[in-house]
């Protein structure tokens, strides 16, 4: 067998899919049941390097290799005859009939395919005798036809063999009849493990940048980086935007386009220049470069006239009747644009690009890079003034200043101001790149340092980190304010990370700027708290929030009156005065409706979070996501949707908290925010928990990188031990989450908990070592006003009590809350029956008992369901043992089964969910004995009968 760890052990990355496939491919033949993988690859995605890894892994196996070469295609036999070389001493172990037709095949005989098909598997037979064979066959798509057809008939005959053969093409050129692995881009982690490999100095944000050129492809990836500078590994240079002239994969596809007519190559420069432009506006920034070359008044610099096309393709466009003028696209004529459009055809006939109303698409950012990038620079800058022309003529002006900076080559003061100022109205996207633009126009080094500052706060905000940090880095460290600004910046981007330092950064800033630029000291200082309250310590924040609020004058704008309230409000718990904390939280949560951007709205949600209003937390933070969202401030709304999860959890609206931390979990990868995913798979691990889904938790937790999200791990695993009757060890794991580091959540996870800890204490007897953590959470719980904590706050106060009218009096006033319901109310009538019938009420404990029981059904939680019918059968009421499951479904079997009638795989729907395979697998056979089915075809039929 050939496993996925020895050749990681190689260096590939990101492949661990395809290599568990070749590995039960393998271990299938190993054992005497042969078979054949087809491994499926775009230009640069690895599908050879992949090749050389298995071979090299390949120990105890007999490894034959051939590779197929468009030249050699017309040589009958020529790539059987490499492959086979390695058995040649074997020949004389067959019969004469057969060593005589491979022969016949080895001098290019092409005369009988069946008697060299049979030989060939002959030859191959005889070295299995001593070991497995493993046959690998790259660019097979160009294999020599004869040779092909002997590979395919011994691949249909080796079903009981030692034989394996992988065999790799191009994607799109798959043959039918054999199973195919499709190698798609590599992910965030393995790309950057890549860069790693080839340049350990390597700066973290630098190789961001690559992997999001590279877009996931191996080969691109080490193009990218062999072409780098020591400045630019570094980040003090801008990194470069394609791939370097000398790339091998570069030139594979600037082939592709050298085919294509110059004026297909004209608007594909056009389309990459441009890339949300509509083809209307291309066609016509096309006919308006032309007619400027036929005036002679462009700056033209190799004249795409003179590119000859590579190959055979003509000049006309087939679809134009031959005429070359066809294509011609006049400003405005609706017959010169049907024409133009014709020019697009040759490109999209080759898959290079995808036409739409709306845009031009084409087959990835690298081949958008080449396309730009092959045409000489002066006609580069030509086509962006004539997209400013255009869209500056079609009143979009902020695309227009865009268009004509890039077609700028010195200074232009105007210019940069013209920039600046709209980018302030942009979305963050746009706001980065017109920032960064006017930054390159302006003359003052001071105007240039604010100008990189706030184009790297945009790109921060639009979800590119990467880009962000290398532009803070551009920022010179004589800036003055703006240096000190970015080092709050730099320290804001780590906060969700939970990189250490980053809040006494902030305190720093806030510190130094206290003075000179007291609203991005505020702030400052309001960052650090958040991080602070979050995190449980204080450090130095009460003495600087005190400084910096004592700047309030009482008319300040609600977004900033808001920010002084909760650096207020937070300098009160850092000070231990609760009271006076919840006073001033209270009035940041009220200004909240008064402010319409997401920031403000986290800061007011966070503080209903802290005063125990859940459900007015969740909402602003619900709120916030939307408004990030609209606004493109992408990096937002994971951390706006962390808030709404744990607001939800907090409030017992679970369905909710599960769909928030669904969605930021996604949002944060793909904004290359890991640990906040991982914040968020430990909600959902919570989740999960406290429902009793155990596999689900384990497998969230599994997926939790070791770090601040830990402790959120230590509660699920907690509440599980709970579901299992072992209270001594979730005490003990209750316990240390109280006392946890900091980390995301740690000011409500210290309160979440407590219900819980006080619980596992009754149990085991424990209730004097808790009594501290017990009288805080009554205080607290009694502040916030809001009918489910004091819910809780009075189940907990039945927990402790010392008799059992005292724990009914109070068990009974928590069930009249009205906050009480769902989970937490069937809990709450759990704990009371089972306190019941301790006391020998059995009738009075069945009534809440059943209650229990009912309501656990019907939230799919089913260990809480079967401990309220132990309890039950206990207190003396006979309760029939439940029917086998029928076709009802949980919520998460739901979900499953309607992703994978729709046709997604188990590792689809794995990462579609945040589970690991191998629980989507678990759940899919419960799914199938539910439904009384034995296929994937036959449960997609039934649902949608359904």
């Amino acid at each position: 067998m050939i496993d996925a760890p020895a050749v990681q052990k190689l260096g590939l990355a990101g492949r661990g899919d395809a290599l568990a496939d070749i590995g039960r491919l393998t271990s299938a033949a190993a054992a005497g049941r042969g078979g054949v993988l087809v491994i499926s690859a775009g230009p640069g995605e690895g599908r050879t390097a992949l090749l050389h890894a298995v071979a090299e892994a390949a120990d105890g196996w007999t490894v034959l290799t051939a590779t197929g070469f468009a030249d050699e295609r017309d040589l009958p036999y020529a790539s059987l005859q490499t492959l086979l070389t390695p058995l040649r001493d074997r020949l004389a172990d067959l019969a004469p009939a057969t060593r005589q037709a491979l022969s016949r095949a080895f001098g290019g005989d092409p005369g009988d395919p069946l008697a060299a098909g049979l030989a060939s598997l002959s030859l191959v037979r005889t070295a299995t005798r001593t070991r497995p064979v493993l046959c690998l066959v790259d660019d097979a798509h160009l294999l020599d036809p004869s040779s092909w057809r002997a590979v395919v008939f011994a691949a249909r005959r080796i079903g009981t063999e030692r034989i394996a053969i992988v065999a790799a093409v191009p994607a799109g050129a798959e043959p039918a009849g054999f199973p195919v692995h499709r190698l798609g881009p590599l992910g965030p982690a393995a790309a950057r493990q890549v860069l790693t490999a080839h340049a350990p100095d390597l700066a973290e944000d630098v190789a961001g940048s690559l992997a999001e050129i590279a877009a996931g492809h191996p080969g691109a990836l080490i193009d990218l980086v062999r072409g780098l500078s020591p400045e630019q590994r570094r980040g003090y240079a801008p990194p470069p935007e394609t791939l370097p002239p000398d790339s091998p994969l570069r030139r594979r596809l600037a082939a592709e386009l050298h085919v294509l007519p110059p004026r297909t190559r004209e608007l594909l420069l056009l389309a990459a220049a441009a890339p949300d432009a509509a083809p209307d506006t291309l066609l016509t920034a096309a006919a308006a470069l032309r007619e400027a070359d036929q005036n002679g008044d462009a700056a033209n610099g190799g004249d795409p006239k003179d590119d000859a096309t590579d190959g055979d393709e003509p000049q006309a466009d087939a679809t134009n009747g031959g005429d070359p003028k066809a294509g011609t696209a006049n400003n405005g004529d609706p017959e010169d644009h049907a024409g133009g459009l014709a020019d697009f055809a040759a490109a999209e006939r080759r898959g290079l690009i995808t036409v739409t109303a709306a845009g031009v698409g084409f087959r990835g950012p690298l081949m958008r890079g080449v396309a730009y990038a092959e045409m000489p620079v002066a006609r580069r800058r030509a086509a962006h003034a004539a997209l400013a022309a255009v869209l500056e003529e079609r009143g979009a002006r902020l695309p227009a200043l865009l268009q004509r900076a890039a077609a700028t080559t010195g200074p232009d003061a105007a210019l940069a101001r013209d920039l600046a100022g709209a980018a302030r109205s942009a979305d963050p996207g746009v706001a980065a790149e017109a920032a960064r633009y006017a930054a390159g126009l302006c003359p003052t080094p001071a105007e240039k340092a604010g100008l990189l500052l706030a184009a790297a706060r945009s790109a921060w905000l639009a979800g590119r980190p990467h880009q962000a940090g290398q532009l803070i880095r551009r920022i010179p460290a004589a800036a003055g304010n703006a240096r000190v600004r970015a080092r709050g910046l730099t320290a804001e981007m780590s906060l969700p990370e939970g990189r250490p330092g980053a809040r006494d950064v902030l305190l720093d800033v806030a510190a130094e700027l206290a003075e000179s630029d007291p609203g991005t000291a505020l702030e400052a200082l309001a960052l650090a708290g958040e991080s602070a309250c979050r995190s449980g310590e204080q450090n130095r924040y009460a003495a600087l929030a005190r400084r910096v609020a004592a700047g309030q004058r009482g008319d300040e704008p609600p977004a900033v009156a808001l920010a002084f309230h909760h650096v207020a409000g937070l300098a009160c718990i850092a000070d231990g005065d609760e009271a006076a904390s919840f006073v001033r939280l209270r009035q940041a949560v009220a200004l909240a409706d008064r402010v319409a951007e997401p920031g403000p709205l986290l800061r007011a949600a966070t503080a209903g979070i802290l005063i125990g209003d859940a459900r007015r937390a969740a909402a602003l933070a619900g709120r916030a996501a939307v408004m990030a969202r609209e606004a493109g401030a992408s990096v937002l709304v994971p951390q706006a949707l962390e808030l709404a999860a744990l607001a939800g959890m907090a409030s017992g609206d679970y369905p909710a908290a599960n769909e928030a931390a669904m969605d930021g979990a996604a949002v944060a990868r793909g904004t290359g925010q890991q640990v906040l995913a991982g914040a968020h798979l430990a909600v959902l691990a919570v989740l999960a928990a406290l429902v009793g889904d155990r596999d689900t938790a384990l497998s969230r937790i599994a997926s939790v990188p070791d770090g601040p999200s830990r402790p959120l791990c230590e509660w699920a695993l907690a509440l599980l031990d709970m579901v299992d009757g072992r209270c001594q060890v979730a005490a003990e794991r209750l316990l240390a989450v109280v006392a946890a580091p900091p980390g995301p959540g740690s000011a409500l996870l210290r309160v979440a908990v407590v219900p819980h800890l006080l619980e596992t204490a009754a149990q085991i007897g424990a209730r004097e070592a808790v009594e501290p953590v017990a009288v805080a959470f009554d205080r607290w719980a009694g502040r916030t006003g809001q009918p489910g904590w004091l819910a809780l706050r009075d189940r907990c106060r039945a927990l402790r009590a010392d008799d059992g009218e005292s724990a009914a009096w109070h068990f009974e006033t928590a069930l009249g809350r009205e906050g009480e319901a769902g989970f937490p109310r069937a809990h709450t009538e759990l704990l009371y029956g089972r306190s019941l019938r301790r006391r020998r009420r059995n009738v009075a404990a069945r009534t809440h008992l059943r209650r229990a029981a009912e309501t656990f059904q019907l939230l799919d939680a089913a260990p809480w369901a079967e401990q309220s019918v132990r309890e039950l059968r206990a207190a003396g009421e006979r309760v029939e043992t439940p029917p086998p499951a029928g076709p009802a479904l949980t919520a998460q079997q739901e979900r499953i089964a309607s992703l994978v009638a729709g046709g997604a795989t188990n590792r689809e729907v794995a990462q579609e969910l945040h589970l690991s395979p191998r629980t989507v697998d678990h759940h899919l056979r419960n799914v199938f004995a539910r439904l009384g089915v034995r296929s994937r075809t036959e449960m997609a039929r039934l649902l949608t009968a359904r």
